[in-house]
C-alpha cells in the first residue's frame, strides 16, 4: 500500500517546481529512484531547471523522459501519465493523481495557494484514500 504525502505550501514558496526539487533531491540523497508527473512539457522544463540549479554538493542525476542514458538516470521527468516509469517513488507536481498509484511505494504531492489548484489537491486527496493509500499531511515549513 502506497504511503501519500500531501505538502501544504505556504507563501514563501516559490513554485511546487521549486518545492518538489528540494524534495527530490533529499530522496536522491538517500538513494531513491525518483519519477517526477507534470502536466506539460513546460513544466517538466521548469523542475529540470530548478533541479540544475541546486547547490553542486546537492547535485541530482536526473533527464526528461525519452532523453539520457538506456539505463536511465535516478530521476526521471515526464509529463504524460503513460511515461511515469514503476519507481519506488512519484513526485507529482501535475493537477492528476498518479496513475496505477499501487505500482509506487510514496508518492509527494501537493497543496498550492491557488484556490483552484487547492480544491483539485482535495479531489486527488480523495482519490488516494478511497484507492486505500495511506495518507499524511505536512506543512512545506
Amino acid at each position: 500500500m502506497p504511503q501519500v504525502v500531501f505538502y501544504q505550501l505556504t507563501a514563501n514558496d516559490d513554485s511546487i517546481a521549486a518545492r518538489a526539487s528540494a524534495l527530490i533531491a533529499d530522496a536522491y540523497a538517500n538513494k531513491a529512484k525518483v519519477s517526477v508527473l507534470c502536466d506539460t512539457q513546460s513544466q517538466a522544463e521548469s523542475v529540470d531547471e530548478y533541479l540544475w540549479q541546486l547547490p553542486a554538493k546537492r547535485f541530482v542525476p536526473h533527464n526528461m523522459f525519452g532523453e539520457g542514458p538506456s539505463t536511465g538516470t535516478p530521476v526521471e521527468i515526464c509529463w504524460h501519465p503513460e511515461q511515469v516509469s514503476r519507481r519506488p517513488m512519484v513526485v507529482n507536481v501535475g493537477s492528476g493523481m498518479v496513475p496505477n498509484a499501487h505500482q509506487h511505494k510514496q508518492i509527494i504531492d501537493f497543496v498550492p495557494l491557488d484556490e483552484d489548484a487547492k480544491q483539485a489537491a482535495r479531489v486527488r486527496y480523495k482519490q488516494y484514500q478511497q484507492a486505500g493509500c495511506q495518507m499524511q499531511f505536512k506543512s512545506a515549513d
